[in-house]
């Protein structure tokens, strides 16, 4: 009878002993060593750099694991920064008398970066979209490889299987133990002539394994990192919707203290279109109004430097002013488009205080502590003057609180001593008002300024 594979195995047939029944008992353990399970697939031989690309794809992950836990980094920071100008803003909202055109920038500028966090968002959902998809591609060449793998396996078994008459295999029962698929084939190496064939399909049965080994490595690796990314993923959408809630909050309680000035300004301005009949009186009353401050603010002068020359009133003030009342502000310091406001500077009109409007009669407190340097009257202003309150907290440093009613809490007169939050008086709409509301302003050497950099 012919060999089944060739000349070579003869020899090997004829051997006695111990030695044969050890090669015998190694083949009865080969297919365990293999570990072949379910049936043979396609024995294909594969591109011999397939160890290579699974390697070269392992260091790629490693790159774009990197790359992604710096961009994830820079989204937290990012996140991070934006909640804490969505908090900062909030807070300025809920405050007192909050400056609306700046919450407004604010909240544009909170927008637009909200707008940058849903892009990066919206990259990281097509970056797990791709990890699904490359996850799913590994394990399909994983499969594909562990089939190849299992087929090629039972091949080269069954070509050493048929080399061997089968009635001897009773003899291979007194062998219990094995090496390593390498360390069986060197034993057999000794026994029985392999074909050139054989050998090239242990060899590649070897690359095979180190191939599998590194697929299953890289299918770790990916799987790992596609659940980080899915965790990640959520993490930021939860935060991203956390500050569009507060962004949608915040625009909504501005649009609410912006209705609720422009219907004080409506007022304001009905008003003021009752006094103000034609531009020849509008004009005169102005004219009338600024010379009246400047008068009233020469007198208020001299009286803080007789005071400070007797040592009532600091030469410094150390410390912040406070808000004397809460409310709606309808005009800011600086430059304004209301035609009763006088010219300053630059500006046609110019508005030299903050106006606050609260509920009639709500109290008025020292923005800090100083001394009365005026309470009553106004007659600077003519026939209809308002009831005014100026505080002088050092001898460069005033504050004015205007359109108060007539009243004098608890005692209070020029030459009072009155601490920070002490009401001194109460929101009225005495004077030239267009409406009950506060009209509060800081002097700094003789110069009105934003009150707002005080506080």
């Amino acid at each position: 009878m012919a060999d089944p594979v060739g000349s070579g195995w003869t020899s090997a047939r004829t051997r006695r002993g111990p030695s044969g029944r050890r090669i015998l008992s190694l083949l009865l353990l080969l297919p365990m060593a293999l570990g072949m399970v379910g049936a043979p697939a396609s024995t294909t031989i594969v591109r011999g750099d397939q160890l290579s690309d699974a390697k070269a794809a392992q260091d790629r992950l490693k790159h774009q694991i990197e790359a992604q836990k710096a961009a994830v980094a820079a989204l937290n920071a990012l996140q991070a920064s934006v909640s804490a100008d969505i908090a900062a803003t909030r807070h300025q909202l809920s405050g007192i008398n909050a400056n609306l055109v700046t919450v407004k920038a604010k909240i544009t500028s909170m927008g637009n970066r909200i707008a940058v966090v849903q892009t990066a968002y919206n990259d990281l959902v097509l970056q797990l979209g791709r990890q699904d998809f490359a996850l799913a591609l590994l394990e399909t060449q994983q499969d594909a490889k562990a089939s190849q793998l299992r087929s090629r396996k039972a091949m080269l078994v069954d070509r050493i299987r048929s080399a061997y008459d089968t009635s001897r295999t009773s003899m291979l029962e007194s062998f219990l133990s094995g090496g390593t698929f390498n360390d069986l084939l060197t034993e057999m190496n000794d026994y029985i002539a392999v074909g050139e064939q054989d050998k090239a399909l242990a060899a590649q049965i070897v690359v095979d394994q180190r191939t599998l080994a590194q697929l299953t490595q890289n299918v770790s690796d990916t799987r790992a990192r596609t659940d980080d990314l899915r965790v990640t993923t959520a993490a930021q959408k939860a935060k991203l919707d956390a500050s569009l809630g507060a962004l949608k909050a915040s625009r909504l309680e501005l649009r609410r203290l912006e209705k609720a000035t422009q219907q004080n300004l409506a007022q304001q301005r009905a008003s003021y279109a009752r006094l103000a009949v034609n531009k020849k009186n509008a004009a005169h009353a102005l004219a009338a109004a600024a010379a009246a401050q400047k008068r009233l603010a020469r007198k208020i002068a001299d009286i803080v430097a007789r005071q400070s020359q007797q040592g009532n009133i600091p030469s410094q003030y150390n410390g912040s002013l406070a808000w004397p009342m809460a409310g709606i502000v309808t005009q800011e310091f600086g430059c304004t488009g209301f035609a009763w406001e006088p010219p300053y500077g630059s500006c046609s009109h110019f508005h030299q205080g903050i106006d606050v409007v609260a509920p009639y009669g709500t109290q008025v407190h020292a923005s800090g502590d100083g001394v009365i340097a005026y309470v009553g009257w106004n007659y600077a202003d003519g026939s209809d003057p308002a009831w005014i309150v100026i505080i002088a907290h050092s001898s460069g440093l005033q504050t004015w609180y205007a359109h108060l009613q007539p009243r004098y809490p608890g005692g209070i007169h020029q030459g009072s001593q009155v601490h920070a939050g002490q009401v001194i008086g109460y929101e009225g709409s005495t004077g030239h008002s267009t409406g009950a509301h506060l009209h509060w302003a800081v002097m700094l050497n003789g110069q009105f300024a934003n009150p707002r950099l005080f506080l």
